[in-house]
C-alpha cells in the first residue's frame, strides 16, 4: 500500500489523496449494507427504531472489512478522527471526515451527505440497558448482575443484602434448584427492591442443551491408583468411589459409548446426546468439565470414541458424571431449547423480565424460542427480554443474525459468556473476540453482559487478585457485568461498584474521557 505520509507532502495534498482514498470504500460499503439489509428484511419490524440499529450495524459490518489502517494514520496525522471509535454512527462519521478533508483540500463538500454523527444509537443503548438490566442513577454507569445460590429460596435477608449492596439485576440459574424454589427467590428479590426502593430485573437463565457427560464406569483397575486415604474418606462419607469417575492422567485413554458395556480394560462414559458421537472426527480434540481436561480422538464409530487423554491437572483429573462437555469445530445440530428448557419456560413467563437464552446458535433457535413463549404467555403479554448467550463459535459466526433476528422482535442483550465460549474457541482467541463482540453490539445498539468468572476469587474465598480487578475493570465497557455466586458475592458487588465508578471517569466503550488525572495534583518540581 502507497505510503500516504511521505516526506514534504502539503496538508492539502494529503487531504485531497486521502479523500479519494476513502470515497471508494464507502461507496462499497454503502452498496454491500443495501445487500445485506435486504437479506435481513424479514426480521426489521420492529420499527424505525430497530430499523435505523440495522442499517447501522450492516453498514459497521462491510466497513469492517476495508482495510484502512494506512489511512487511520494518516487522518491521525491531520488531526482527524482516525474512524476507529465510529461504531454507532459509522456512515455519518465516515461523511464528516470525507467533508472536514474536503474543506481542508479546498473543495466544496458533496452533496446530499449527512455528516453529523449523532448519538441516537448510544442513548438506545443506554434505555435498553435499564429496561432489561434495571436502573441506578447514583451508581455506575455499568449495571451488576449476580447470581442467585439455592439458599436464596429460603434466605430473604441473602438477597436484599446484594440488592443493597448494589445489584440491579438477579440471576436464577434454571439448570438449578425447582420452580418452585425459583417463584421464592424471584418473590424475596421483588420484596427486597420494593423495601429499599431500587429498581430491580430478574433473568431466568434457561439451562440450553449443554452436552455431558451422563453414566460413566470406572473399573477397579483405575482405583488402585487412588491413594487409600481417598478411598477410605469416600466410603466414610456414604460414596462410592467407583461412582465418582476415573482420575485420569495425560496418556490414560477411556471411551465415550452410546451405552455402558462396563469393560474392565478401560473407563467409560455416556453423552446427554450419544447422537454426537457420530460428529466426532480422528485427531479431533475433546474438552471436559469447563476445559480441566483435553482428550484427543484416537479412533471411532458412530456408537462409540476412543480418547487419549491429552492435558489434565497435576495429578489427575477426575471425569464424573454431569460434566459438560465440549467439542470444538463440531456444529452440534441439537434444539437449542431442551424438554427442561420448555418446562422451565412455563414458570419463566411468570416470572421473568429477561430470558437468558443458552447454546443459541442460529436464527430458528430464536423463532423457537418466541413460539414458545407465545404458547406460554397471557393473551397480549409482552415478551420478556432476550438475552442471547454466546458460548460457540456457531454462534460467534451468526451474532449479527441472531441480533437482528432477537432484535426485531423485541428488547435483546448479548452475553459473553467466556467459560464454554473460552473452551469452544481457545482461551488466546477469546481476547480478541470478546472485544470484536462488543464492537459488533455497540454498532447495532444492543447492550452487552461481561460475564463468567468475575471477581470469582473475591465472592468465593473473600480475596481478589489483581487479574480479577483489572478484568472488572475492562467490564465497564459493558453495560452489565454479570457476578456468580458465592459466600461473599455481596462484598464482590460492592467492590465491582467501586471498580466500575472510577472506570466511568475515564473511558465510554472505546473512547477515553480526558477527565482530570487526580495522582498527580501539586507541584512537580525535581
Amino acid at each position: 500500500m502507497q505510503d500516504l505520509l511521505r516526506p514534504g507532502i502539503a496538508a492539502a495534498g494529503l487531504a485531497a489523496e486521502l479523500c479519494e482514498r476513502l470515497e471508494t470504500p464507502r461507496d462499497t460499503v454503502t452498496w454491500e449494507a443495501t445487500v445485506t439489509l435486504a437479506g435481513w428484511e424479514p426480521a426489521l419490524r420492529g420499527g424505525a427504531a430497530f430499523r435505523a440499529r440495522a442499517e447501522n450495524l450492516a453498514v459497521y459490518l462491510a466497513f469492517r472489512k476495508q482495510d484502512l489502517t494506512a489511512e487511520q494514520a494518516a487522518l491521525s496525522a491531520l488531526g482527524l478522527s482516525s474512524l476507529g471509535r465510529s461504531e454507532a454512527h459509522v456512515m455519518a462519521t465516515l461523511d464528516a471526515v470525507i467533508a472536514t478533508l474536503q474543506a481542508l483540500a479546498g473543495e466544496a463538500p458533496l452533496a446530499g451527505r449527512q455528516p453529523v454523527a449523532e448519538a441516537a444509537l448510544a442513548r438506545h443503548v443506554q434505555h435498553e440497558r435499564d429496561r432489561i438490566f434495571g436502573a441506578d442513577p447514583s451508581g455506575p454507569e455499568t449495571r451488576i448482575m449476580v447470581t442467585l445460590p439455592s439458599e436464596a429460596a429460603e434466605d430473604p435477608a441473602l438477597v436484599r443484602g446484594l440488592i443493597e449492596a448494589g445489584a440491579t439485576c438477579v440471576r436464577i440459574n434454571c439448570a438449578h434448584d425447582t420452580p418452585a424454589a425459583w417463584r421464592r427467590m424471584a418473590g424475596h428479590a421483588r420484596d427486597a427492591a420494593a423495601a429499599t426502593g431500587r429498581d430491580l430485573r430478574i433473568l431466568m437463565d434457561l439451562a440450553g442443551p449443554k452436552v455431558r457427560t451422563l453414566q460413566v464406569h470406572m473399573p477397579k483397575a483405575f482405583l488402585e491408583r487412588e491413594k487409600r486415604k481417598r478411598v477410605k474418606r469416600m466410603r466414610e462419607a456414604g460414596r462410592d468411589p467407583l461412582s465418582m469417575g476415573p482420575l485420569l492422567l495425560p496418556g490414560d485413554r477411556f471411551r465415550l459409548v452410546r451405552a455402558l458395556s462396563r469393560a474392565k480394560d478401560l473407563p467409560e462414559a455416556t453423552l446427554s446426546h450419544p447422537e454426537l458421537l457420530a460428529r466426532t472426527v480422528t485427531g479431533g480434540r475433546l474438552w471436559f468439565d469447563d476445559g480441566k481436561l483435553s482428550a484427543v480422538v484416537v479412533e471411532r464409530d458412530d456408537d462409540h470414541a476412543l480418547l487419549q487423554v491429552e492435558t489434565a491437572r497435576d495429578g489427575g483429573t477426575r471425569l464424573p458424571p454431569e460434566k459438560g462437555v465440549n467439542m470444538p469445530g463440531v456444529d452440534m445440530e441439537i434444539p437449542a431449547l431442551a424438554e427442561a428448557d420448555l418446562a422451565a419456560l412455563d414458570t419463566v413467563v411468570t416470572l421473568a423480565d429477561a430470558v437468558g437464552f443458552s447454546f443459541v446458535q442460529t436464527p430458528d433457535d430464536i423463532r423457537a424460542l418466541h413460539a414458545a413463549l407465545d404458547a406460554r404467555l397471557p393473551e397480549g403479554a409482552p415478551r420478556p427480554a432476550v438475552v442471547l448467550k454466546i458460548e460457540t463459535e456457531r454462534a460467534i459466526r451468526n451474532l449479527p443474525r441472531l441480533i437482528v433476528m432477537a432484535g426485531g422482535a423485541g428488547p435483546v442483550a448479548v452475553m459473553i459468556a467466556r467459560g464454554d465460549l473460552a473452551v469452544e474457541i481457545g482461551l488466546a482467541r477469546l481476547a480478541e473476540i470478546q472485544e470484536e463482540i462488543l464492537w459488533i453490539c455497540e454498532a447495532a445498539g444492543v447492550p452487552v453482559v461481561w460475564a463468567t468468572q468475575v471477581l470469582e476469587g473475591l465472592a468465593k474465598q473473600g480475596n481478589p487478585s489483581r487479574a480479577e480487578a483489572t478484568d472488572a475493570a475492562m467490564g465497564q465497557r459493558a453495560e452489565c457485568v454479570m457476578l456468580n455466586k458465592g459466600p461473599h458475592a455481596a462484598e464482590a458487588v460492592v467492590f465491582l461498584a467501586r471498580i466500575l465508578r472510577r472506570m466511568d471517569r475515564h473511558q465510554s466503550k472505546k473512547s477515553p474521557r480526558l477527565g482530570p488525572l487526580r495522582a498527580w495534583h501539586g507541584p512537580q518540581d525535581l
